[in-house]
């Protein structure tokens, strides 16, 4: 797994289908739905399924061994 690169968000939280896009972990937002109902997505480690999942800052999500750090 690569070093988590930091990702700047404007507002306390952010949806995890909208970070995936942000972090250009995705191509399109479109994507979001399908990586995470097939379990693709980790969040601190953990699988997550749910594409409208809450993140805060320090949350590090990875997808296809690349990930991103919401700062």
């Amino acid at each position: 797994m690569s070093q988590a690169v930091d990702v700047s968000i404007s507002d306390e939280s952010i949806k995890l289908g909208q970070f995936l896009k942000l972090a250009n972990l995705i191509d399109s937002g479109s994507d979001a739905k399908g990586v995470t109902a097939q379990g693709l997505v980790r969040v601190n480690g953990d699988v997550e399924t749910r594409r409208g999942r809450q993140l805060v800052k320090g949350d590090v999500v990875t997808l296809a061994g690349r990930s991103a750090k919401v700062s």
